[in-house]
């Protein structure tokens, strides 16, 4: 479904909380969905009395505030903190303003008191205070002005447990955003590590053998002519050492591949323990001397990957396992979970195991049931990938 894009003049500041949503994957206009609680301005003087329900007066108010909320509510949600703050203290400002003549105003200062909030946690205890600080002077002034406290007690009650139940909300917004920051941050260095270990393995194995091929070449040069018996054993000499030099490269190769599979283990750990979730894994005896061809650890990788995206998201598990092993030449994959299983839904990234694993020939069974949590175990031919060319 395509997003409905923003106008340009709407344009959220990179720090502002639209600007957060949207790096989070969420739309810029979801935070805009709070003012439908600006109903009450609405609803207000039908339960006023004492000559402030629906007359001229209130509807001019109206007219000329309502406006300017919104405005400034816009800017709580698309402008810079620093610019969001004074924002939030206008719309304060405009109920203390109005009040004398305006009940509907207090409905601005809920508004005001939930954008005032911080955008870090640790600024908890001074938004509190703040929040205090504010309240007394709204309910001092409006017994001065004449309002009954009974109209007035709900809300300091009121904008504390909005407040607070948004800020929290916020909170886990960002901790999940700082979660999928880790993940990624995990990956790229895993990848950074791997490009530097495939620099020094090719220094390695190839500066050295190239130069003595380079060395013996020269060599069979000069004794073609002088020596040919000489000439051919040092020719027969560089193929031997192109040939050494082919299967070492063949080997790291494989130690190049095993590591993707090792990053996403790395990354799949840090999600589910980040999630409250235990996680472990092993490989089995046999598994690390055998090469895997690239589409089978490619395939087995992203099947650890969506299997460890399933159990984050879906499983309610505490514990979740992962083992490798080589058996009757075929590569075994194993997922275990102890969450609620239940019924196999299509989707939940399951299709994509399913065919990213018969694409390399293997077979995939995922056997689940309520309370029992689930299990997800791949098996790949490795004879019949031998010819893999990736």
């Amino acid at each position: 479904m395509t997003r409905l894009p923003l106008p340009h003049w709407l344009k959220p500041a990179p720090d502002s909380i639209a600007g957060q949503d949207m790096r989070a994957g969420r739309s810029p206009w979801l935070p805009l969905i709070h003012v439908v609680w600006s109903v009450w301005v609405f609803l207000t003087p039908m339960m006023a009395g004492g000559g402030y329900g629906y007359s001229l007066r209130w509807m001019l108010l109206t007219a000329v505030s309502y406006p300017l909320f919104l405005l400034l509510y816009a800017a709580c949600v698309y402008a810079a903190p620093r610019k969001a703050h004074a924002a939030a203290m206008g719309l304060v400002l405009m109920c203390l303003v109005l009040l004398p003549w305006y009940p509907s105003g207090l409905s601005y200062f809920v508004f005001g008191c939930v954008m005032l909030q911080p955008r870090r946690q640790r600024s908890l205890l001074a938004y509190i205070a703040v929040l205090a600080a504010l309240n007394a002077v709204l309910l001092a002034y409006a017994l001065w002005l004449g309002y009954p406290w009974q109209a007035l007690v709900w809300m300091p009650t009121v904008t504390a447990i909005i407040g607070l139940l948004v800020m929290a909300d916020r909170i886990n917004q960002q901790r999940e955003a700082a979660l999928k920051l880790s993940q990624d941050e995990v990956r790229r260095l895993a990848t950074l590590a791997e490009r530097e270990r495939i620099g020094r393995d090719l220094h390695d194995l190839l500066g050295h053998t190239l130069s003595m091929v380079a060395l013996k070449s020269d060599l069979a040069g000069r004794l073609v002519d002088r020596d040919p018996a000489a000439a051919r054993g040092e020719i027969a000499e560089v193929s031997r050492v192109a040939r050494d030099a082919l299967s070492q490269v063949r080997r790291a190769v494989s130690g190049i591949r095993a590591a993707g599979i090792a990053a996403e283990l790395a990354s799949a750990k840090l999600l589910l323990e980040t999630d409250g979730i235990a996680f472990d894994y092993r490989l089995e005896d046999g598994f690390t001397d055998n090469a895997l061809p690239p589409g089978v650890e490619s395939a087995l990788a992203m099947t650890v990957r969506e299997a460890a995206t399933n159990i984050q998201r879906h499983a309610r598990a505490h514990h979740a396992q992962v083992s490798f092993g080589v058996e009757a030449g075929e590569a075994v994959l194993r997922v275990v979970d102890d969450g609620r299983g239940g019924a196999i839904v299509p989707g939940n990234g399951l299709t994509g195991m399913r065919e990213r694993i018969e694409a390399v020939r293997g077979r995939l069974r995922v056997d689940t049931g309520h309370g029992k949590g689930t299990r997800i175990e791949a098996r790949v031919p490795l004879a019949a990938n031998d010819d893999d060319p990736s």
